[in-house]
């Protein structure tokens, strides 16, 4: 044991008796405690070892994985089979369950036949509901308008509007007001609308020849060989970061939105201008829904059945417009193949996000659901608001000059 020799006390310089230090003290504690930690690692690896130098945690000889329990909804299904292709870990055990191997047609844009027996009331569903199922792993289609360079510019905002091939005079509306594009408030703003094809089944007009003749005057249209329905505009919105990711990956921020709403871009701008360097990178927001789930009611065009998905949704943000950044949809589209297509777009998007850890964020700017009537003719209202749903194209042609015009004064 370390001790420390007594010594008497000295009078220092100032005339008070101090007690002396003992020198050693702390070198024999310091001693003391490397001794206390040498046997406690000694002891600690003696219990872990045993006498023959292998440790005592036994791995299992069998492996444990086929504990996993298959769901029953269709969706539900095919998303456990992406969660166990993506996982590193379980997907390298030998012994999987036998229903990974039933992934259906090789050719996944062939109708999948397994919905019509693993969906128990197939027959019983809507019409676009069965289609949906039939070809929810095809993500593979022709594109018959594109425009590869019109992102040339490099446009600060990039605004992307879903429309349908008859709305002519929406497309021409936003073109004249708030998608007009070029150099708006000292940025680079450059639009495009989306579109799909009419079938035969859909009885529309033969309207590619105007469609060609509006692609060349305008250069904003792309168009891909998909039936333009409620339930592929998810596949829409996938297609579309496919081609964002080839042709248009340098621009910084994108606001998409339905080609019936009313988007204040100015205000847009001088948003994102006002964004820290950090946010920016993973800026979603929009007029955000939480809390939600599927519709069971079949009246209603969001009709979701049981055997298809159970479960909640993450928080999204309403599909009539949200504004994101360029870096955030490059990693939605790569995240996009570890995500079953699911029938509402906006609510897809959500389970993207959530599969980067990400959670939209709501803006108070973002009205989808519109605003009150009485304020539905006052300019200033327009003048704060990011976003409004939804709008004809008359409104557009009236609203835009309260936006833009210098001499209305707001408080």
């Amino acid at each position: 044991m370390c001790q420390c020799p007594e010594e008497t006390p000295k009078p220092d310089q100032g005339g008070a008796n101090m007690p002396a230090t003992c020198g050693r003290i702390t070198v024999c504690s310091v001693v003391m405690l490397n001794i206390f930690l040498c046997v406690l690692m000694s002891m600690k690896w003696n219990y872990w070892q045993d006498k023959n130098n292998r440790p005592r945690i036994r791995i299992p000889s069998k492996e444990f994985w086929h504990q996993i329990v298959v769901s029953k909804p269709f969706w539900n299904k095919e998303q456990q089979r992406l969660d166990i292709t993506y996982n590193p870990i379980i997907n390298s055990v030998s012994e999987l369950p036998d229903w990974l191997n039933d992934i259906g047609p090789s050719d996944p844009c062939e109708p999948d036949s397994r919905a019509l027996t693993q969906v128990v009331d197939y027959n019983l569903l809507p019409q676009q509901i069965q289609d949906f199922l039939l070809h929810m792993r095809c993500r593979t289609y022709p594109m018959l308008i594109n425009q590869p360079h019109v992102c040339n510019g490099k446009p600060f905002l990039l605004l992307v509007v879903k429309s349908l091939m008859p709305h002519f005079d929406r497309r021409q509306a936003i073109r004249e007001t708030w998608g007009r594009a070029g150099v708006l408030a000292n940025r680079t703003v450059t639009t495009v609308f989306l579109l799909g094809n009419a079938m035969p089944s859909d009885h529309f007009p033969d309207l590619s020849s105007m469609l060609a003749h509006e692609a060349t005057l305008h250069k904003d249209l792309l168009q891909w060989d998909i039936r333009d329905t409620f339930f592929n505009l998810t596949l829409k919105e996938v297609l579309f970061l496919e081609w964002f990711s080839k042709n248009c990956p340098q621009a910084q921020f994108i606001l998409k939105g339905d080609d019936d709403v009313f988007i204040n871009t100015l205000q847009v701008i001088s948003f994102l201008e006002g964004l820290a360097q950090n946010k920016a990178k993973d800026l979603f927001v929009g007029d955000v829904i939480r809390n939600a789930g599927p519709h069971r009611d079949k009246k209603l065009k969001y009709f979701i059945p049981e055997s298809v998905f159970v479960g909640g949704y993450p928080p999204y943000a309403g599909g009539g417009g949200y504004l994101y950044s360029g870096q955030l949809a490059l990693r939605l589209y790569n995240v996009s193949e570890q995500v079953v297509l699911y029938p509402i777009d906006d609510v897809y998007t959500g389970m993207c996000l959530e599969k980067l850890g990400l959670v939209p964020e709501k803006h108070g700017g973002f009205r989808t659901f519109d605003i009150e009537k009485k304020h539905k003719h006052n300019g200033c209202i327009y003048r704060s608001l990011l976003l409004v749903h939804s709008r004809t194209p008359q409104d557009m042609l009236k609203i835009w000059p309260w936006i833009i015009r210098p001499e209305l004064e707001c408080q």
